[in-house]
């Protein structure tokens, strides 16, 4: 009875190990010819590493989640492998491991069965980027060229597809600006189809606060390149707002009498015009949606509509100078305690001629090496 009780007390302690196995984190990328995996293990010694045509076997001492122990894993691969062409390096803080797929190809999954280990985890950032890998090229950005896939590897790592915060605000603010440029629009034509010509002297009264509300909004534009939001360079969105805000809140809000010309009119109707396809076109393109047309109306519609806004922004900058010389707004005089002057009527003639020529160079040529690149064409536009 004591032999029986002890022969039972060593198979019940060598199952306990067994069932004690502990693994790595082990965290895996692919291209189309190739499997790269990461062993989370720092301080490794006494590695075994076997490799067959659809199987790797691993062993080592090390650091890892559950301490310093000895891990193991084994890998029943989807589809077979090249072992005398692959790789595997130990590092001090991993082991990383570099395995030729037999057939190039993408593979759906990483191992034959369905129910992947909990240890088991998708690294999305070599996906993104060479990191160790020793390849003539890099590897290629999945969630671009593969977008399907990608959401995926997203839904079997996380059970959901994790949208990205960024991409969500941006998708909430272009449709929210879209919206706001929508209703200047929808009540500007209908004043316009009730009443005609007439309804021009009372267009600011009608949508100039909304106006107000969208232009001071898009100054967001100006921080999303600095916050790495968008791509490219602040200084652009931001002369174009406040070149547009000057000509609102200065030249229009500030002057009663120009709030009537019919000018003001035409400007609005120009500038939201632009936007009507700018935002639209801007939502399309976090949704990966490629709409060719809203595409070239959004880098074409410009050509006659920048130069029209100009004319409009130059109208009323002139119109305003005698304005600003009878009420003599926004002039500083001498004598005061700055000892400083400033007038008006004199920063804006040299305005329009900023306006007129550097101004409108700069803003075309930008739009134009723009079209250039988008629609792929090397026709010059006013140039």
């Amino acid at each position: 009875m004591m032999l029986t009780n002890s022969a039972n007390t060593v198979g019940t302690t060598k199952n306990q190990k067994q069932t004690q196995q502990l693994s790595p984190f082990v965290y895996w990328a692919q291209t189309e010819d190739l499997i790269t995996l990461k062993v989370d293990l720092k301080e490794v010694e006494h590695v075994d590493v076997t490799m067959e045509n659809d199987i790797l076997h691993f062993e080592a001492n090390g650091l890892g989640a559950r301490g310093v122990n000895d891990y193991e894993f084994n890998l029943h691969f989807f589809s077979d492998i090249e072992p005398n062409d692959s790789t595997y390096n130990v590092h001090d803080t991993r082991v990383t491991f570099n395995i030729k797929k037999k057939v190039n190809c993408w593979w759906p999954r990483l191992i034959c069965q369905p129910l992947k280990p909990h240890w088991l985890r998708i690294d999305f950032d070599k996906w993104k980027t060479e990191d160790d890998i020793d390849l003539e090229e890099p590897i290629r950005n999945i969630m671009q060229d593969y977008p399907n896939t990608y959401k995926e590897l997203q839904r079997q790592e996380f059970g959901y597809i994790k949208e990205k915060g960024k991409m969500v605000y941006l998708l909430f603010y272009n449709f929210g600006m879209f919206i706001g440029y929508l209703y200047i629009f929808s009540v500007m034509s209908i004043l316009y189809y009730r009443d005609g010509i007439n309804c021009m002297p009372n267009i600011y009264e009608n949508v100039g606060n909304a106006y107000k509300f969208v232009q001071l909004m898009q100054y967001l534009e100006v921080l999303h390149p600095i916050f790495n939001y968008t791509k490219g360079s602040a200084l652009i969105p931001f002369l174009q707002v406040t070149g547009r805000n000057f000509i609102l809140f200065i030249m229009i809000d500030n002057e009663i009498r120009m709030q009537t010309k019919p000018v003001v009119f035409y400007l609005f109707i120009i500038w939201t015009l632009i936007e009507l396809f700018r935002y639209p076109y801007y939502i399309t393109q976090l949704l990966n949606i490629n709409i060719y047309i809203l595409k070239y109306l959004r880098y074409t519609l410009w050509i006659p509509l920048y130069p029209l806004g100009i004319v409009c922004e130059g109208v009323i900058i002139l119109r305003n100078v005698p304005y600003f010389e009878e009420t003599q707004k926004f002039c500083v005089n001498l004598p005061n305690k700055f000892n400083f002057t400033f007038d008006m009527p004199l920063f804006l003639k040299i305005y329009l001629l900023i306006l007129a020529l550097p101004g409108t160079y700069f803003l075309i040529s930008h739009m134009t090496k723009a079209r250039e690149k988008k629609l792929k064409t090397k026709k010059k536009f006013f140039l």
